[in-house]
């Protein structure tokens, strides 16, 4: 430390390791969020006399492959699960809709099966009644 010169992979004792953000970390942080931290990241690095080196404004992240796979497995499982959510209320709603044709159908189909057995039995009955009641006629005028 006594030459000045330091390795940029290697910590200085001021600063602070921050791990990289998670998709969910990025998607869930509001943007005026982010830039508020950038700011207040650079200006309190700036302010630190103790550094010798200081932070660019715009730094460069540099993911590793390690990295890439889990932020793009995160991104897959989020695009995933908000599919699946929406894939399966179009198909219930789809569903829905099938049945409430069919069930119509079918309600009107039994509709009329009811009216015309309905008919035939109240044909039959009074058919039977009015029988029954010209026998009594006959017998009583006899």
């Amino acid at each position: 430390m006594t030459n000045g010169k330091h390795d940029a992979n290697i910590p200085l004792l001021t600063e602070v390791i921050v791990p990289l953000p998670t998709l969910t970390d990025i998607i869930e942080t509001p943007p005026e969020a982010i830039a508020s931290a950038a700011v207040s990241t650079s200006a309190s690095a700036i302010d630190d006399e103790d550094s010798f080196d200081l932070p660019s404004p715009r730094r460069e992240i540099t993911l590793s492959q390690h990295d890439w796979e889990r932020l793009e497995a995160e991104v897959r499982e989020k695009v995933l699960q908000q599919l699946q959510d929406r894939i399966d209320f179009v198909i219930e709603q789809r569903v829905r809709d099938g049945l409430a044709d069919v069930l119509q159908t079918a309600v009107e189909g039994m509709a009329a099966q009811i009216r015309s057995g309905l008919h035939q039995t109240l044909d039959e009955v009074i058919c039977r009644a009015v029988s029954l009641e010209l026998v009594k006629l006959k017998k009583t005028n006899i």
